[in-house]
C-alpha cells in the first residue's frame, strides 16, 4: 500500500510541479526572445506536448477518476505556483491573467481526463 501511495504522490505532485516547472523556463527564456503579449502562445503548444508524452509515457492510473483527480490537483499546482513565482515575483505590468493563461488552466485540467478517457477506452477494445 505504500507503494501505490509514493506512485500517486509522484504522479500528481511531483509531475505536477515538474511540468509547471518546465514550462516556467520555457517562459523564461521565451522572455528573452518573443514579446510578452505572446510568451504564453509560444510556451503553451510546447507544454502542451511534454504533458501528453508525460500522461501517455509516465502515468499510468487505475481508474479514470485517478485522471480527473490529477487534472485538478496539477490545476491547483499551476495557479498557486503562478500565483507566487509569476505573479508575485515579476509584477507584470499589464497583469498577468489573461486568454493565453485561462486556456493554459483548462487545458491543465482537460488533458489528463482526455488521455484517461484514451487509455481506458483502449483497454476496453
Amino acid at each position: 500500500m505504500e507503494k501505490e501511495k509514493l506512485k500517486i504522490l509522484k504522479n500528481s505532485v511531483v509531475w505536477g510541479i515538474g511540468l509547471w516547472f518546465i514550462g516556467w523556463v520555457l517562459g523564461i527564456v521565451a522572455f528573452m526572445v518573443v514579446p510578452v503579449n505572446m510568451i504564453g502562445w509560444v510556451v503553451s503548444p510546447i507544454g502542451i506536448i511534454i504533458t501528453l508524452w508525460v500522461l501517455f509515457k509516465k502515468i499510468n492510473r487505475d481508474s479514470l477518476q485517478c485522471y480527473f483527480g490529477l487534472g485538478v490537483v496539477w490545476t491547483v499546482i499551476a495557479v498557486i505556483l503562478d500565483y507566487l513565482f509569476l505573479v508575485l515575483l515579476f509584477k507584470p505590468a499589464d497583469g498577468y491573467y489573461k486568454l493565453d493563461v485561462y486556456l493554459y488552466y483548462i487545458t491543465t485540467l482537460i488533458l489528463p481526463i482526455i488521455v484517461g478517457l484514451i487509455k481506458f477506452r483502449k483497454q476496453k477494445i
